[in-house]
Formats: structure tokens, C-alpha cells, sequence
């Protein structure tokens, strides 16, 4: 901390918002924007060529979520630690259904055998868990719609209630809602997304000594 901090009196006490979490904060809406272009981009190459390679997109969107997941600020440990276990799930589940169908039939896979989506899903949970967490945060309606959109697209196609044009389109909306989301945050104070961190102090003090 330098004396140019912003200092703020938070609900347990005074905190700054030092370089490092500019640099964060930073990192995370790049993550963010990374996460929406990529889905964007992969959902509308697979709904306009049927390319089977636009699964490839998976790359770049898993890695920035994951990344985004590493510097989102969440006041509470457990809940950031399952968007992270749901982010890791659904990799694996990409994972396993690229060994499973090969890397040309993957998406022609998913498209007939829905019940794949029980595995990738969670990949998606974590996304839809970052749009609910924004919304709780700054009520913005891109962000509920983003937290909305992404399971009615997913479970409706898995239990047959919609078809897979419409669940494509529903993942098109959510991937550019979540651009949106992303470009908007960039005109805002790095304070905004750190959040009180006299709060992440405190439910730290009360964390068994030991605990990561």
C-alpha cells in the first residue's frame, strides 16, 4: 500500500485499494470479455456452418473463465470455491467427451446425445454463477439474463423441451450479454469490483487457523 491508495471506511474497518488489486480487477474484466467473445464466436460458427471444429472455441472461453474465476472478488470462500469445483468439473466433462466422440464428432455428439450435457454443464454453472453474483452486486439486467439464459438453453434442450436451433440462439444471447457485461464494467472504479475488503478481513479472522 502507498500513501496514493484510495482509502475507504468500510463495515469492520478502514482498507485501500492498492496496485495490485487495480491490476485484478483489471485482468478480471479482460477474462470476462475473453470468455464472451469466445463463446460468441463458437456458438455462431457451429449454429451458421455446422463447422465441427467450432468446438475449439471451448479453449479460450475455459481458460478466461478460469482465469476470471482466479480474480473474481467473492465474499464468501465456499461459494467462490464451488464456481471454481463446477469450472474444473465441466472441463473434465469437455475432456471426457472429446475421448469418448474425437475431435470431429464432438459437437455432433452433444447435438444427439444431450445427456453429455450433465457433464459439460457445470462449465457452464460456474458462467451462469458469475452473471448471478453481478446482478447480486450491481443489478444489472444483462447479468440476470446472462444467469437466466444459460440454464433454460442447456436444460431445456437436455430434457427435450427445446430444440437445438433455439438452445443455440439462447447461447448466443447469453455469450453476447455477457460481452455486454464485460465492456460495461470496464467504465467503472476498480473500488466497485474489490468490493469491502474490511469484510474479506473479518470472515478471515474467523477462518480456522491453517485453512488455504
Amino acid at each position: 500500500m502507498t500513501s496514493a491508495d484510495p482509502t475507504f471506511e468500510g463495515v469492520y474497518g478502514p482498507y485501500s485499494i492498492t496496485a495490485t488489486d487495480r491490476q485484478e480487477v483489471r485482468s478480471y474484466r479482460i477474462a470476462l470479455l475473453i470468455t464472451g467473445l469466445s463463446l460468441a464466436a463458437g456458438v455462431l460458427q457451429w449454429w451458421q456452418t455446422d463447422s465441427p471444429w467450432a468446438w475449439l472455441w471451448v479453449l479460450p472461453m475455459a481458460t478466461a473463465l478460469g482465469l476470471a474465476l482466479r480474480w473474481i472478488h467473492i465474499y464468501l470462500r465456499p461459494l467462490h470455491r464451488a464456481l471454481q469445483l463446477f469450472w474444473l468439473s465441466g472441463c473434465i466433462g469437455w475432456g471426457a467427451l472429446l475421448l469418448q466422440a474425437g475431435p470431429t464428432e464432438v459437437l455432433s455428439t452433444l447435438r444427439d446425445q444431450p445427456l453429455w450435457i450433465l457433464a459439460i454443464g457445470p462449465l457452464f454453472a460456474a458462467l451462469a454463477g458469475i452473471g448471478f453474483k453481478e446482478f447480486f452486486c450491481f443489478q444489472r439486467p444483462e447479468a440476470i439474463g446472462l444467469t437466466l439464459l444459460l440454464p433454460a438453453a442447456l436444460l431445456g434442450h437436455l430434457v427435450g423441451l427445446i430444440n437445438g436451433p433455439l438452445c443455440l440462439a439462447l447461447l448466443e444471447a447469453a455469450a453476447l450479454l455477457l460481452v455486454l457485461l464485460a465492456l460495461r464494467k470496464f467504465g467503472m472504479e476498480a473500488a466497485a469490483d474489490v468490493g469491502d475488503k474490511s469484510v474479506f478481513a473479518y470472515l478471515d479472522g474467523q477462518l480456522p487457523a491453517g485453512t488455504p
